[in-house]
């Protein structure tokens, strides 16, 4: 087993892989994963099935789709369900071990729906159904309409992945809506051990937004700092929250964290370590989801900055005073950041589908 990797496990950190095909399935690549690597679970969206999909892996199952006479959109949720069903098999002895907090896959529910509650819930509930999988985690992105989309899953006793997070005041509203579903759930008579959830907060990208503004503002020496400095305020107001008289009450009943979950950890910026959204964001309770590139970056000559978040937290709020001082609304770049996170999948999700219509049409 990879020795940072394994170091970065017991400091506390779940890794995840941020990737899912039917190759990596088949090929045995992610029991090796699981076997050498220490990856406890796997995320995946919109655009990485855009990806997977046009492989010629996939034929089989396209024309089985065609034969059925299945839409493209039918076949879509067909074969990444298959997908996602089979990864959950191959991480149920994490997921034993771990009494169900990893060994966990996440499917996201359409794009189109980030906008809609009644039609995200139902999506939702179609996924888990179709699944079949007790670690199945279903995503929903953190617009206000997903929140109460959230809330309500939740309350149905179905595990919920929060992605496209990018604020401390969205995050809040996370937490609110995870605590409230399980709070439904508990009034239904569900048994709370069984509900998980991670709260994904987006990080390089941050970055990427501040530090393009920064150099239009003549300020480059405040680069590269922004994103830090967020995650780890985040995980801030995770421990606050978990640390409440409402959190004690459901825990006193069996409920799960929710941890935080570090996503888009690959780094943009080629002056800057490709380990960085890594080796800094090193704390207990935490799930750090990461490309394949970035994990075997950090495998070969990643290092464990052991509470590199704790430690950091008084830095990290001066740093984004800085930043405002210095000309930069974060708000204004969070709330960009989601906008444009939801239209990045949404082109995504309908570039699988149309790719996928044009490949039953030609199988």
């Amino acid at each position: 087993m990879n020795q940072r990797l394994k170091e970065l496990t017991q400091a506390g950190v779940s890794i995840w892989l941020d990737d899912l095909s039917r190759s990596r399935i088949a090929s045995g690549n992610l029991e090796q994963l699981i076997r050498d690597y220490s990856v406890r679970g796997v995320t995946t969206n919109p655009t990485i099935f855009a990806a997977a999909l046009k492989t010629a892996d996939y034929l089989p199952y396209l024309e089985i789709e065609k034969q059925a006479g299945s839409s493209a959109s039918q076949a879509v949720f067909n074969i990444t369900t298959r997908d996602v069903a089979d990864a959950c098999d191959i991480f149920k002895e994490t997921y034993i071990e771990t009494q169900g907090v990893d060994g966990r896959v996440s499917i996201e529910v359409s794009p189109d729906l980030a906008f809609d509650s009644e039609k995200t819930i139902l999506e939702a509930v179609a996924l888990y159904e179709k699944v079949n999988r007790e670690n199945v985690m279903i995503k929903i992105p953190a617009t206000l309409p997903g929140l109460t989309a959230i809330t309500e899953v939740v309350s149905r006793g179905i595990s919920v992945n929060v992605t496209l997070i990018f604020s401390l005041a969205r995050y809040r509203q996370v937490i609110d809506a995870y605590m409230t579903g399980l709070e439904r759930a508990l009034e239904s008579g569900l048994d709370l051990r069984k509900i998980h959830s991670v709260a994904s907060f987006f990080v390089s990208r941050v970055d990427t937004e501040v530090d393009k503004r920064l150099e239009k503002l003549g300020r480059p020496d405040l680069k590269s700092r922004a994103a830090l400095a967020n995650a780890r305020l985040a995980y801030g107001l995770f421990k606050q929250s978990f640390d409440s008289s409402r959190w004690n009450k459901l825990a006193a009943q069996g409920a799960m964290l929710q941890r935080p979950l570090m996503a888009s950890t690959g780094v943009k910026d080629p002056e800057l370590s490709d380990t960085l959204y890594v080796s800094e964001l090193v704390a207990t309770d935490l799930v750090n989801t990461m490309p394949e590139k970035t994990m075997m970056a950090f495998a070969d000559h990643g290092e464990v900055l052991v509470d590199s978040i704790e430690a950091n937290m008084d830095l990290s709020s001066e740093h984004l005073q800085v930043l405002q001082s210095a000309g930069i609304e974060l708000d204004e770049v969070t709330d960009l950041l989601e906008k444009e996170g939801v239209e990045k999948f949404i082109a995504s999700w309908h570039e699988l589908i149309e790719s996928v219509n044009q490949a039953i049409k030609s199988v």
